[in-house]
């Protein structure tokens, strides 16, 4: 789960995981059905995202799905080369449709509920009557795997075909071609079909079919579109690149982008409109997007040009908090997405921070001229605790309990008392520090050096100086963003451990480059120049 907490922003509302990957998605009213690669049809409430059915009977996965005009049925295709026609009612196969010799890619009802066309890997595109089970035409107007087979939704005598040979191509209903062939990947209609949107590449072109005139050109600066649809009422067109899912509105004469959802964490592979966004992805995942969601605090917007200076988390109490550079200190939901509280603080243009809320206190910690600057909120004063005697500071945290501030510098860690001030603890390291953050456990604290070594002290014990531990830090990767030279601008930014080398994760455009990240366990919170606060769930990686 990704989220982006502007008020601009959507939100990941619900995630439905499954055992297989849902390869195809479609939808009537407040139901959707979802094909999976292990041959089943999930049948999901379009609100609540809870399973209400499974159809079975294919073979092999489902790669295609389409419900007729009333919602009473549904047509599929698998890679086992059937297409099966079921009664929604009593989840019963009614009809299976035998003739494509490869695996079918697409099928589409039409109006009237008498035909189904189909789309294969086999090349072809077949209309077979449903009711006799008969296949009426095939027809051979593409060199390679056909994608995609759709009705107009305002001529049902009309069908239009895509193909990985990069042409959109209109049929007739006894298999003729009408009119020009284009070019482009993909093609989706409007649900009154005023209106289509074909894409290839970066760029989606919105068009009327009767006219042919471009109605809105999207675009996207990274990556590729993979599918397009259009919202019910008609007005905002959704794409997706491999990873990220953009909304445009098309209302307006310079149409312009009103959402971005970043939250898979593998391949985007289908995406439509229902009650919300739902899109479905290699992840083995469905996620379910909020659109226009504000935030519950009117002071939650982060000014653009306000940069993230520092992030936290506090996974077992759904927080993420974040600082700006103009002391503007925000708790975060990182389950809606939603801020919760706004704090003013008088920390700017600081360097190295840390914030932690403990009980109904927020605790801010950072280093600014050779000074720990502590600010409470419920004292709702600053304390400033003298630094003149260490070097540039390297990592500032705060504890576990919120009651102790550890500082790293190139010889030493500091402890001092959030409550009094005093230093209450002091190493004297032997060898260079890396430039990797403090690694915490409560009063328990670990530092990489350079050498690749990594030694551990308990603060925690009363009466004691810090005591040397044996046992290495707790078990989990070492995850940092990756930001080298061809990683700038628009690039990829990786997301690997540290320790292993594993890569886990990509970040693309302006995205590949936050200025602070923190990681949590099963969170990544990252902050950027924007003013802008991803939140990354790896709970479904394996991280090990």
């Amino acid at each position: 789960m990704v989220k982006g907490l502007q008020a601009s922003w959507g939100t990941c509302s619900r995630t439905v995981s499954f055992d297989a990957t849902p390869f195809a998605l479609t939808c009537w009213k407040g139901l959707i059905a979802a094909g999976l690669d292990s041959g089943n049809i999930i049948i999901l409430n379009a609100i609540t995202g809870i399973h209400t059915s499974a159809f079975s009977g294919h073979m092999n996965g489902v790669a295609t799905l389409s419900f007729s005009e009333d919602g009473t049925f549904l047509a599929s295709g698998g890679h086992d080369k059937t297409i099966k026609f079921w009664d929604i009612q009593t989840g019963g196969a009614v009809k299976t449709f035998y003739g494509h010799t490869s695996s079918v890619s697409s099928v589409s009802i039409s109006s009237d509920c008498t035909t189904i066309a189909s789309g294969s890997s086999d090349m072809t595109v077949r209309l077979w009557g449903i009711w006799t089970g008969e296949c009426h035409h095939v027809i051979d107007g593409h060199n390679s795997k056909v994608n995609s087979v759709r009705f107009c939704p305002a001529n049902s005598q009309l069908l239009v075909s895509t193909s990985n040979d990069k042409t959109i191509q209109w049929w007739d209903m006894d298999g003729h071609q009408i009119g020009p062939t284009c070019e482009g990947d993909g093609v989706a209609f409007s649900s009154d079909g005023t209106h289509f949107v074909t894409w290839k590449g970066q760029v989606a072109m919105v068009q009327k079919p009767d006219s042919g005139v471009v109605v809105a050109k999207l675009q996207v600066s990274s990556g590729s579109f993979q599918c397009c649809c259009f919202s019910p009422d008609g007005k905002s067109v959704a794409g997706c690149t491999s990873l990220t899912i953009y909304i445009w509105d098309i209302t307006s004469p310079d149409p312009h982008l009103i959402n971005t959802f970043i939250g898979h964490t593998d391949r985007i592979i289908s995406l439509i409109f229902s009650s919300s966004l739902v899109s479905s992805s290699s992840d083995q995942s469905i996620k379910f997007w909020q659109i226009g969601a504000s935030s519950i605090d009117p002071e939650c917007t982060p000014l653009a040009s306000t940069s993230i200076r520092s992030v936290g988390l506090q996974a077992n109490d759904s927080i993420a908090i974040s600082s700006d550079s103009a002391g503007v200190v925000r708790t975060w939901d990182i389950l809606t997405g939603l801020c919760k509280a706004t704090f003013h603080t008088p920390a700017k243009y600081f360097n190295h921070s840390d914030i932690k809320l403990v009980g109904n206190r927020l605790i801010f910690v950072w280093s600014e001229h050779y000074k720990i600057h502590i600010w409470d909120t419920e004292k709702g004063e600053l304390q400033i605790v003298n630094m003149s005697n260490i070097s540039i500071t390297i990592d500032l945290r705060i504890s576990g309990d919120g009651s102790k501030v550890f500082h790293l510098d190139h010889k030493y860690i500091h402890v001092w008392s959030i409550w009094t001030g005093e230093v209450v603890g002091e190493v004297r390291l032997k060898g260079e520090p890396s430039y990797h953050p403090l690694i915490m456990d409560g009063l328990r604290v670990w530092v990489h050096f350079e050498d690749s070594q990594t030694q551990g002290w308990d603060f925690g014990i009363p009466g004691s100086a810090p005591v040397p531990l044996s046992n290495p830090p707790p078990d989990r990767p070492h995850l940092e963003f990756i930001g080298d030279t061809e990683m700038w601008g628009t690039g990829a930014s990786r997301i690997k451990d540290m320790v292993t080398g594993k890569e886990f994760f990509q970040l693309h455009g302006r995205y590949a480059r936050p200025t602070t990240v923190q990681w949590g366990g099963q969170y990544l919170v990252a902050g950027y120049d924007s003013g802008e606060v991803l939140i990354l769930d790896f709970n479904h990686m394996d991280l090990q």
